[in-house]
C-alpha cells in the first residue's frame, strides 16, 4: 500500500465529486420552477431538445457548461451563460448545437452569452462542422446592453459570423421554438433553413407592445409573427412544425442528406485502450500543486496501448515530446515534466519550469509535426521560464520567443488539457487560450494565473505594506499575516478552473478520464477542415 497515493487519490476524486456536484446544479439552468413552467407551455427544456436531437450523448462534448458561474449575481446569475452548447453527432454527422435555455432570464443575452455563442460559431468555422440552432429568446438583456450591444466581439459579431459561414459553405440549420426577437430575429433567418413551431413560437422586430408604441397599430403576437404568418403569408421561415419534436425530427431529417466532407486526412488505425489503468491517474497527480511527479506516467494512461514515443528523450527533461495516439489518431504530445530532472552535464533542473533546451525541443518537435501533418495535444503543468542571471545570459528569452512562434504558427490542429499549474508565459508557450487551441479543457486540480497564489500574495502583500507604511501605519506581525491570507483568499478565487471556466478561458472542466473522448472529439472535428495555410515560423530570434 502506498500511503501518498492513497491520500492523492482521496483528494483527486474529492475533487471530481465537487465537479459532478456543480454540473448537477448548473444543468438545472433557471431552477426547477422555471422547467416546470416551460414544460406547461409544452414545450422541451434545452438539454431534452438537444439530447432528443443527439444520436446519442454518449460522443457527445458540452462546450462552456460553467460559462457565467458565479457571474451578474445581482441580476440573478446567468448559469452556463443561458446556452447550451454541445458537439455531438446528428444522424452520424458531427455538428455544434446551441440552444437558448429560456429558463434563465427568458433566455436573454448576457455579455458572457455572447462571448459562448461566438466561442460555438468558432468551433463550428475552424472545423467546418455543420451548426444547428435551437433559438428561445428574449433578445438582449436590457440592463447590460452596453456591454452586449455595440462591440466587435458582441451580439452583431453573431449575424456577420452567419453571413461568413454561409458564404464558406457552412450549413447552418435554425429552429425557432420561443421567442425571437428584435436583432436576433436575423440569426435564424440567414441560416440556411429556418423552421418554426406552431403556436409557441414567434419571430418579428418588435413585438406587439412595441409596434403599438412606435405606429399606434393594435395587433397580437401570433398574427404579427407567428408560425402561420411566417411560413404562409411573409415566407421568412422555411417549415412549420406542430411541436418541438416535430421540429428536431425536421433537423435530423436535413442533417440526414447532407453530403460528405472533404477530410484533412489525419492518420488513425483502430483505437486501443492504454495498458496501464487510467484511474490511477488519481493516486498519481499529487493534492498540492507544488509537489513532484512523473508526467510520463500520466501520458501512459492517457495513451493507446500507453505506447508513447519520445522525441529527444535525453535532451531538455522539463519538456516531455513525442509521438502516440489516442483513441487511434496519431499525436504530438508536448508536455510539462513535473519531477526534478538533473541533465547529462549532472545540472538539476526543476520540474514544471521551461529551460532554454527544452523550449529549443519543443519548438523542433512542433515544427516536426507540422511536417508530418501530425494535431498537438499540450499537457500543462508549467510555473514558467527559469529566471535568474544564467538563464537570461543564456538568451531564455528569445528561445521561449522561438517556442511562443512556433505554437502561434502552428497550422495543425492543437489541444490543451490544464492539468495542474497554468502559470505566466508558461501559459502561452504551452498553447494557452490565446494561442488558438481547438479545444482546451482543464482537470479539476488546474489552476491558470500569472504566477501561484503564494507568490502572488507576497508580491501584493509588499505593495500593500509599503502603501499603508507611506501612510505611517505600521503593521505587526498578527496584522501582516491577516493581510496576507486575506490578499491570498482572494487570489486563490481567482486562480481555480472553475473562474477560468466561468469566463471561457477554457472550454470545460472534466473527469481525467474523459481526456481521451475531447481529444478524440475534437480531432475527428478537425478532421472536417483541409489545412490550406502553408507552415511558415517567420523570423526567429537566434
Amino acid at each position: 500500500m502506498d500511503i501518498n497515493f492513497n491520500k492523492n487519490e482521496d483528494h483527486n476524486k474529492l475533487k471530481l465529486s465537487e465537479l459532478r456536484k456543480k454540473l448537477v446544479e448548473v444543468k438545472l439552468g433557471g431552477g426547477k420552477k422555471r422547467i416546470e413552467k416551460h414544460h406547461a407551455k409544452g414545450k422541451m427544456t434545452a438539454r431534452e431538445r438537444i439530447d432528443y436531437l443527439l444520436d446519442t450523448d454518449t460522443n457527445a462534448v458540452e462546450i462552456g457548461a460553467f460559462a457565467g458561474d458565479g457571474m451578474y449575481k445581482e441580476h440573478g446569475g446567468c448559469p452556463s451563460a443561458g446556452v447550451v452548447v454541445k458537439i455531438g453527432y446528428i444522424q452520424g454527422k458531427q455538428c455544434v448545437v446551441v440552444a437558448n435555455d429560456a429558463t434563465v432570464k427568458a433566455g436573454a443575452w448576457f455579455p458572457i452569452t455572447g462571448k459562448k455563442n461566438l466561442r460555438a460559431q468558432e468551433i463550428s468555422i475552424e472545423n467546418k462542422l455543420p451548426i444547428i440552432y435551437l433559438v428561445d429568446s428574449a433578445g438582449v438583456y436590457l440592463p447590460m446592453q452596453d456591454e452586449i450591444f455595440p462591440d466587435k466581439e458582441h451580439f452583431g459579431r453573431i449575424f456577420r459570423n452567419n453571413a461568413v459561414m454561409s458564404s464558406m459553405g457552412i450549413t447552418q440549420i435554425s429552429a425557432i421554438m420561443g421567442s425571437c426577437v428584435a436583432g436576433g430575429a436575423y440569426l435564424p433567418i440567414m441560416s440556411d433553413e429556418a423552421i418554426i413551431v406552431d403556436k409557441t413560437a414567434s419571430i418579428f422586430l418588435a413585438g406587439s407592445y412595441l409596434v403599438k408604441a412606435a405606429i399606434g397599430e393594435s395587433i397580437d403576437n401570433e398574427t404579427l409573427g407567428g408560425a402561420t404568418t411566417h411560413s404562409e403569408i411573409s415566407g421568412v421561415t422555411d417549415y412549420k412544425a406542430k411541436d418541438d419534436k416535430d421540429a428536431l425530427d425536421k433537423i435530423k431529417n436535413i442533417v440526414s442528406k447532407i453530403g460528405d466532407f472533404d477530410k484533412a486526412g489525419f492518420n488513425r488505425v483502430k483505437t486501443q485502450n492504454p495498458k496501464e489503468n487510467p484511474k490511477d491517474i488519481y493516486g498519481i497527480l499529487p493534492a498540492s500543486r507544488g509537489d513532484q511527479y512523473d508526467m510520463l506516467e500520466i501520458i501512459k494512461r492517457l495513451v493507446d496501448n500507453s505506447e508513447f514515443e519520445q522525441y529527444k528523450e535525453g535532451f531538455g527533461k522539463t519538456i516531455l515530446t513525442g509521438y502516440a495516439r489516442i483513441d487511434g489518431w496519431a499525436v504530438g504530445i508536448v508536455a510539462n515534466q513535473r519531477k526534478v530532472v538533473k541533465t547529462k552535464k549532472g545540472e538539476m533542473r526543476f520540474g514544471g519550469v521551461i529551460y532554454s533546451d527544452s523550449a529549443d525541443k519543443a519548438t523542433r518537435f512542433i515544427a516536426n509535426c507540422n511536417q508530418k501533418k501530425i494535431p498537438l495535444v499540450f499537457l500543462q503543468d508549467v510555473t514558467g521560464f527559469m529566471v535568474g542571471s544564467k538563464s537570461e545570459h543564456g538568451g531564455i528569452i528569445k528561445d521561449g520567443a522561438k517556442m511562443v512562434n512556433a505554437v502561434s504558427n502552428s497550422v495543425v490542429p492543437k489541444f490543451t488539457v490544464v492539468i495542474g499549474n497554468s502559470y505566466g508565459a508558461g501559459n502561452y508557450a504551452m498553447c494557452g487560450k490565446a494561442y488558438d487551441p481547438r479545444l482546451i479543457v482543464a482537470w479539476p486540480s488546474a489552476e491558470l494565473a500569472v504566477m501561484s497564489g503564494n507568490s502572488a500574495a507576497k508580491v501584493l502583500l509588499q505593495i500593500e505594506k509599503a502603501s499603508l507604511e507611506k501612510n505611517g501605519e505600521k503593521l505587526d506581525a498578527e496584522k501582516e499575516k491577516a493581510l496576507f491570507d486575506k490578499i491570498k483568499q482572494r487570489y486563490d478565487r481567482q486562480i481555480s478552473p472553475y473562474y477560468a471556466a466561468s469566463r471561457l478561458w477554457t472550454d470545460a472542466i472534466i473527469d481525467p478520464l474523459d481526456t481521451r473522448k475531447w481529444i478524440s472529439a475534437g480531432i475527428n472535428a478537425a478532421n472536417h477542415a483541409p489545412i490550406e495555410k502553408p507552415f511558415n515560423m517567420g523570423v526567429l530570434q537566434v
